[in-house]
């Protein structure tokens, strides 16, 4: 599978057809019960341009058990694809715990995507503060600012 996705980029957009076949003889081969099936068909849909065909897979994969590191993913790529589909309350709804999640190295995916979850909301200035506060470790100075700033962004006004 990662040899699959390794060539992805080689593939040209009138060839998604032939890169999501690729992956579904790749998932053949998984036994029939496993969430890394569904899993993989979404990633391979959501990854050419079909964020509502990925949609139900993602949620098959998480029903039928994908967890730590892959189902992470899958929340975070779920969350994504309801975003560009309409429907960014239910990314903030299964990011949000996220949060509190034993951190990774995709905790700042996460709060980029519940970033833009957010925003899809209106809910601009709770997305800016998990931008910056994910950005700010990463900043050769001014991080104690910008984490200062982060907080300040949604806290309450008084």
């Amino acid at each position: 599978m990662a040899a699959a996705w390794a060539t992805f980029d080689d593939y040209a957009e009138d060839d998604a057809e032939d890169f999501r076949a690729l992956i579904d003889a790749l998932v053949a081969e998984l036994p029939s019960d496993s969430p890394l099936s569904p899993f993989e068909q979404a990633c391979a849909w959501d990854s050419t341009g079909h964020s509502d065909r990925a949609v139900p897979l993602y949620r098959e994969a998480l029903t039928l058990g994908l967890s730590g590191y892959q189902g992470r993913r899958a929340k975070i790529q779920l969350s994504s694809s309801l975003r560009n589909i309409g429907q960014p309350e239910e990314g903030v709804k299964l990011l949000t715990p996220e949060l509190d999640a034993p951190s990774d190295e995709l905790d700042d995916a996460v709060r980029a995507t519940l970033a833009l979850c957010l925003s899809g909301l209106g809910r601009d200035r709770e997305g800016l503060s998990l931008v910056l506060g994910a950005l700010a470790p990463h900043l050769p100075r001014y991080q104690r600012s910008m984490a200062a700033y982060a907080r300040a962004l949604v806290a309450p006004e008084g």
